[in-house]
């Protein structure tokens, strides 16, 4: 079995990159150029070290040449010549290493498969941890070890990501950031010829750092371990599953891509909920979800108040919520007598949804509004619409939009209950970019849609309502 003391690994304090190239715009030391530790690169084409040389990265003609101890290798070498460098790792006593070369089991080949079973041997008889091959590795912001230099560095946050795919790990890193989510350590692992998803989830479980974790996923080598880790997990943090490659056509891919069989998707679904865990479709799910599970208080139940800004969305943002499972109930009689003292009733309707179209004139005026529905015992959440057109207008007026934004911030803090915001940009999808900005920086999740709003409070109510008082 592999060594699963995986932190050396994640949180090495040198690194070296085996066979970088110009021709790839030497993709890998430039990327790690921002990494905390010692850089180093292994390189024998003399074609390739005045490059290197650039970069002002020291160059070694061998693994074994480089006068400190290793924690962490990348190698980029052509297939044939992994083993070589595969073995100069374990005679270095290396922490472990990412094999990003492809052309292993995921084509299907007899040569690829006969080198990803050497490897593999190679790594499990020497308890070596082997990341891949196929993949991108290990992106861990707070030291600048990362797989793309679009990736951002120096920060950290609460999320871990698991990917077979390096793209979606990168794309969930970079277009997670953008919405507020921000990595504690990430993983792509690729054909998983030794070390799988489940070693992973055991890792980032025991990690302190890491408060929710998610995960893409095509295939698992060993699915009973893997779920009994997962139910597990799930008990102790919040775990979002993506599985890909649920039609026929989609198990064709995944084949040619990692090289893993697909599994019968009704059976991922089953397996999933009945071990508490979260169940997604797309990135955009699971950007939507972890946002969520972030940003909102633990719902106690499905109900929620909702605040339109207009009739017609009013009638559209109940349907979303109601068809997401989630209940829309009528408020309590002491809500309805304060509405009723101040509550302009022509153009709008207080019954639950709430059209507020001639009833927001000012900070004051939503708050109190804010204020009842927070303090209605049918009510386990709130969910307010904001126009990027109205906010672009308050943020035009001195500092009005900053005070509605500190206002709605102070609300989040004195309620038991969450507090949920859609963004409707229609045209105006720019500025709605910068008014989610705005919103995350006070701690406030901003969706897109109704619907994206709905479906990722279903499924964080479902988890609270599962786990109950185990969390």
């Amino acid at each position: 079995m592999p060594n699963r003391e995986l932190d050396r690994v994640f949180n090495p304090r040198s690194v070296a990159v085996v066979g970088d190239k110009k021709a790839n715009e030497y993709m890998w030391l430039r990327s790690l150029a921002t990494f905390k530790g010692n850089l180093y690169s292994v390189q024998i084409d003399p074609q390739e070290l005045p490059g290197i040389e650039d970069l002002g990265i020291p160059n070694y003609r061998s693994l074994l040449d480089i006068p400190e101890p290793v924690d962490y290798v990348v190698i980029a070498v052509p297939r044939t010549v992994a083993p070589k460098v595969i073995s100069d790792c374990i005679k270095k006593q290396v922490g472990g290493a990412t094999l990003f070369t492809s052309g292993f089991a995921e084509t299907n080949t007899e040569e690829g498969i006969g080198l990803e079973r050497l490897v593999a041997k190679m790594a499990v008889e020497a308890n070596f941890n082997l990341i891949g091959p196929n993949c991108m590795g290990i992106f861990n912001p707070k030291i600048g070890l990362r797989h793309g230099d679009t990736q951002y560095v120096g920060e950290t946050g609460p999320v871990g990501f698991i990917s077979q795919s390096g793209t979606q790990a990168l794309l969930f890193s970079v277009a997670g950031k953008c919405h507020g989510i921000t990595v504690s350590k990430s993983v792509s692992y690729g054909n998983g010829a030794v070390l799988d998803s489940t070693d992973y989830l055991e890792y980032l479980d025991s990690d302190e750092e890491t408060k929710i974790i998610g995960m893409y996923i095509e295939g698992v080598k060993d699915g009973r371990r893997f779920f009994q880790c997962l139910g597990e997990t799930a008990k102790r943090k919040p775990v979002v599953i993506w599985k890909g490659g649920k039609s026929e056509e989609g198990a064709r891919a995944i084949a040619s891509h990692t090289g893993s069989l697909a599994s019968v998707p009704v059976i991922w679904e089953t397996v999933i909920r009945q071990c508490g865990a979260i169940k997604v479709d797309n990135l955009d799910e699971m950007i939507d979800c972890v946002k969520a599970l972030l940003y909102l208080k633990p719902p106690e139940g499905p109900r929620v108040g909702l605040i339109a800004q207009s009739g017609g969305q009013s009638v559209v943002i109940t349907d979303a919520f109601v068809q997401e499972g989630l209940t829309v109930p009528l408020l309590s009689e002491r809500s309805y007598q304060e509405f009723a003292s101040f509550f302009n009733v022509i153009g709008g309707s207080y019954l639950n949804p709430l059209d507020v179209s001639w009833n927001f004139r000012s900070i004051d005026d939503l708050l109190k509004i804010l204020n009842i529905l927070s303090s209605d015992d049918n009510i386990d959440t709130l969910v307010l619409e904001l126009w990027v057109d109205l906010l672009s207008r308050l943020g035009e007026s001195d500092s009005t939009l900053d005070n509605l934004l500190w206002a709605l911030f102070d609300l989040k803090a004195r309620s038991n209950k969450g507090l949920l915001i859609v963004l409707t940009a229609w045209q105006q999808e720019t500025e709605a970019l910068k008014m989610r900005q705005k919103l995350f920086e006070k701690g406030l999740p901003g969706f897109a849609t109704f619907e994206r709003a709905a479906r990722s409070l279903k499924r964080v109510t479902e988890y609270y309502r599962f786990h109950g008082d185990n969390l």
